[in-house]
């Protein structure tokens, strides 16, 4: 990994480095997995990039299906495409904000310029500028340290993305943070659109969404101070990602475990009230061995191909006793 300057540089030697990868000649893509601190950050570094190169254009490599994160692509008018769309030959120069290429096949094809993110760093997280501080809570956060250091003061709607994608990606401060990722949080609080934010937030439910979580409610069991649930087959993922968020609000709950079947994988959602253990590590212990798994201390993922399980995954009851069996050895 080019690591382009110490970790002690300031703000304003990260800035006049990052600025020194694109000239005026160039065009730049940004890909990003969209979420909203990932769509924050992307309009965060095309704000940077202004009048700076001849175009920038953001393009995600996921379909976006939560209903609150519609609502803020919405509201906020946010301009992007999916990947399919992306015309390499476009574009000279390729940034990622909030992602690195071993987080996903689709980001892997590509060599960059910008990488900007704030996950674990991979061996493959190679580019012009790379800047990666896994410390910080959000990704937002960096990219406001940017426009910092540029003077440059946010719109309300780049403001309300930044605050938001915040606000989302350390669960309203619930999950650890720095005291950079406080003071952007306070900083952008006198431009964002409050009203804006709570529509989005009030966005979450959709009737779809509904019947989910009649079905969660309907199945949830608990293996001593662990929720567990399969929800089976699913249409869309994210909805995993909902219930493992509202179950760990039970009292008697310090995990929240939530798996289900998209495709040709298994997904499985891990949260915890992160006193102790690092969900990152539990996921990477539990499921490592058959595919991909990891995350934070609060949060964690793994998915894994059907395929790789074997008999564990012959039906579906043969695939909860998998994981019960899995979750009782936590």
């Amino acid at each position: 990994m080019d690591s382009s300057f110490s970790k002690s540089a300031s703000p304003s030697e990260r800035l006049k480095k990052l600025l020194s990868v694109v000239g005026s000649e160039d065009t730049l893509a940004i890909l990003i997995n969209a979420d909203p601190d990932a769509l924050a950050s992307a309009l965060a570094l095309k704000r940077i990039f202004w009048r700076r190169v001849k175009k920038t254009k953001i393009y995600r490599i996921n379909p976006i299906k939560r209903a609150d994160n519609l609502a803020m692509v919405r509201l906020l008018k946010i301009d992007h495409d999916h990947i399919r769309k992306l015309n390499p030959s476009d574009f000279t120069r390729w940034a990622m904000v909030d992602g690195q290429p071993h987080h996903n096949p689709l980001f892997a094809k590509q060599e960059y310029d910008i990488i900007i993110d704030h996950h674990p760093p991979g061996p493959q997280s190679v580019a012009r500028f790379v800047d990666i501080r896994e410390d910080y809570g959000a990704n937002s956060t960096l990219m406001f340290e940017y426009l910092h250091a540029a003077k440059i003061r946010p719109s309300p709607r780049l403001a309300t993305a930044l605050f938001y994608g915040i606000k989302t990606d350390t669960e309203n401060f619930a999950r650890p943070t720095t005291e950079g990722d406080i003071k952007a949080f306070r900083s952008l609080y006198a431009f964002t659109n409050i009203h804006m934010i709570k529509k989005i937030e009030s966005s979450e439910l959709t009737r779809k969404n509904l019947a989910s979580f009649r079905d969660a409610l309907d199945h949830f069991e608990f293996i001593r101070d662990r929720i567990f649930i399969h929800m089976g087959k699913v249409n869309d993922p994210d909805v995993l990602v909902m219930i493992a968020d509202f179950f760990l609000k039970v009292a008697e709950a310090s995990w929240s475990i939530v798996s289900g079947v998209y495709g040709q994988k298994l997904i499985v959602i891990i949260r915890n009230t992160g006193f102790r253990r690092d969900a990152g590590k539990l996921a990477q212990t539990l499921f490592g061995q058959w595919g991909g798994a990891g995350g934070h201390k609060n949060a964690a993922r793994a998915e894994i191909v059907l395929q790789e399980l074997g008999d564990a995954a012959a039906s579906d009851e043969d695939l909860q006793r998998f994981l019960r069996n899995r979750i009782r050895t936590m």
